[in-house]
């Protein structure tokens, strides 16, 4: 049987444990290569007297032994996958076994006995991307995959690997080929002035290119928030209850409470998942006016954390609460109360102190506010429920999102570069100096999906895969 495969620098075969380490129900041994399956049959004896290795069929599951000479290792499935229908591209075997941490090693023993390599981190998935089974922007998707904690950051990298954001970039990239190979065309006959590329379409497709990538550079900060988690600051003056509120959140006590103003000096956070979203929740020390320089630090990380929060909670004692001290709120966080990109929500906290909210604050409170007892874990759930509804009203369920910094940073080079064409355009500058930077944004937009790529990009992406992956 011979093996499928494009890269000539692949020649041999690797193996790896493809499950996670320590012992477990089963474990999975994976080889792709040449020689993988040759040296199944060195180690492995099916139940089945009749199969051997020139009947065995691809993307079948196959009961028996591994042994070494004759004696027996482990019973096991074996599956092989025929190349090129494989993950790698290349003939590739998969060795189901027992999990204990003897049997993983001493198979992989075997395996490496019989000229097989030990894979390097993410190997398998670089010769997938080698062989042309997906591109490099799906590859780095599938280590978001692996490492998905949620279910918004699941259904993006889904999307990712299968080739979505791919289709956007290369759908950029075709368009604006259109009019390079125009310019470099008209380059050939420049002594005879003429003219191919339409430059009203080029401004119109310029414009176009704009407003995609702006786009999708945009949507950065969103995907960094689905990456690591929705960052939720909870703020307020101090005794207002802030730390029992993430403590209640969180149902566990991570954050200290006491009486005495001033004990949070120091921003805490945790997350949970919520209905398949991840918050980032962030205890900050109280707002208020004080002498102590270490309050007075945590009181400043507060404000940062204001600044870079999606989701603002202010608690207030809503049972000490006048017509005074909501208004004060509103004045002093008027400009996030307005800001699109921020939600504030209004905590009213301690109501187990009170017999019913008081009139004249329903009346006063135009944001969006929830009543609840922290201490008593009292309307928890409806807070929760809020910050959902927030997270499901925002353009976080966008399906083409950028959520990795190398993609960010090529779109952001070759918007730049898609700026400089326009302006080169209506500048009249000549042809050979605007088809330099049509190149320089193809460029850009080729080492997304690793069309134009290097040896130091892909050691960096691979490098941080998990062995066996």
């Amino acid at each position: 049987m011979t093996s499928f495969n494009t890269n000539p620098l692949n020649n041999d075969t690797i193996c790896a444990v493809a499950t996670p380490p320590g012992s477990g129900a089963i474990a999975v041994i994976r080889m792709s290569g040449a020689k993988s399956l040759p040296v199944l049959w060195k180690i492995f004896r099916p139940l089945n007297a009749k199969v051997n290795k020139t009947n065995m069929e691809s993307h079948k599951l196959y009961f028996g032994k591994v042994v070494d000479d004759d004696r027996e290792i482990d019973e096991v499935l074996v599956s092989f996958f025929k190349a090129p229908h494989s993950y790698t591209g290349e003939d590739s075997v998969e060795i189901s076994c027992h999990g204990s941490t003897y049997i993983q090693q001493k198979i992989i023993e075997l395996l490496v006995r019989r000229g097989i390599r030990m894979a390097e981190a993410g190997e398998f998935t670089k010769r997938a991307f080698l062989n042309g089974k997906m591109d490099l922007s799906q590859a780095e998707a599938v280590a978001d995959l692996i490492a998905s904690q949620s279910k918004m950051m699941h259904k993006v990298a889904l999307n990712q690997m299968r080739g979505g954001f791919s289709d956007k970039i290369s759908e950029l990239r075709e368009k604006l080929l259109k009019f390079a190979s125009l310019i470099e065309l008209e380059l050939d006959f420049s002594e005879e002035d003429v003219e191919f590329a339409n430059r009203q379409e080029l401004f119109f497709l310029l414009t176009e290119l704009k407003n995609e990538l702006t786009h999708l550079i945009n949507s950065f900060q969103y995907g960094n928030v689905i990456k690591h988690g929705i960052p939720v600051a909870i703020i307020g003056k101090p005794n207002t209850g802030k730390s029992t509120l993430l403590n209640a959140l969180l149902n566990e006590e991570k954050a200290i409470v006491s009486d005495i103003p001033g004990t949070t000096r120091d921003a805490i956070e945790d997350t949970i998942v919520i209905e398949g979203y991840t918050f980032r929740f962030i205890d900050t020390a109280g707002l208020r006016k004080s002498d102590d320089k270490v309050e007075n630090i945590g009181i400043g990380r507060t404000y940062d954390k204001i600044e870079q929060a999606t989701l603002i909670l202010y608690v207030c004692d809503i049972s000490a609460a006048s017509e005074n001290t909501i208004n004060e709120i509103l004045n002093d966080f008027k400009t996030h109360i307005q800001d699109e990109n921020k939600h504030f929500i209004l905590v009213g906290n301690k109501i187990d102190r009170m017999e019913a909210i008081p009139p004249h604050l329903k009346d006063l409170l135009d944001l969006d506010t929830v009543f609840v007892s922290a201490k008593r874990k009292e309307n928890i759930h409806l807070l929760a429920e809020t910050l959902v509804e927030k997270v499901k009203n925002n353009n976080l369920h966008d399906d083409v999102i950028v959520t990795n910094t190398r993609h960010y940073e090529a779109l952001s080079s070759a918007l730049e570069s898609v700026k400089q064409v326009e302006t080169g355009l209506q500048n009249d500058l000549p042809g050979d100096l605007v088809a330099i930077d049509l190149r320089q944004a193809l460029h850009y937009l080729g080492t997304v999906t690793g069309e134009i790529t290097t040896n130091e990009i892909l050691g960096s992406i691979f490098s941080k895969f998990c062995i066996g992956k």
